[in-house]
């Protein structure tokens, strides 16, 4: 019963949140291009080809296309993401009327 221990909590501190507001929404999707992000998490490239099949099924005027971060960042490491591909990210905001950013399963 003599003997003290430190404990650490794992938990670490949690970072400051500041809020944003979320982009306007687009009256219709109709004729629209809509980019759909895989953002590199476990079985997210599996979940963008699905909703790309969805959207020609049910929305077939609305064009679609997939993207993924280009270079080294497709060995995902909590220091890299989807936001390190500025050309990536220009394509997206120079070509398309709407992004979907894909997290998987």
């Amino acid at each position: 019963m003599g003997k003290q221990f430190t404990v650490h909590d794992p938990r670490g501190y949690p970072p400051k949140v500041t809020a944003q507001r979320l982009a306007p929404r687009l009256e219709t999707l109709e004729g629209k291009l809509v980019y759909l992000v895989d953002c590199l998490f476990d079985n997210s490239d599996v979940f963008m080809d699905q909703m790309q099949k969805w959207f020609a099924e049910h929305l077939p005027a609305v064009q679609t296309r997939i993207v993924r971060p280009s270079g080294p960042m497709r060995e995902f490491t909590p220091s890299k993401s989807w936001a390190d591909d500025p050309d990536m990210l220009a394509r997206i905001q120079a070509d398309g009327d709407g992004a979907i950013l894909g997290v998987g399963l």
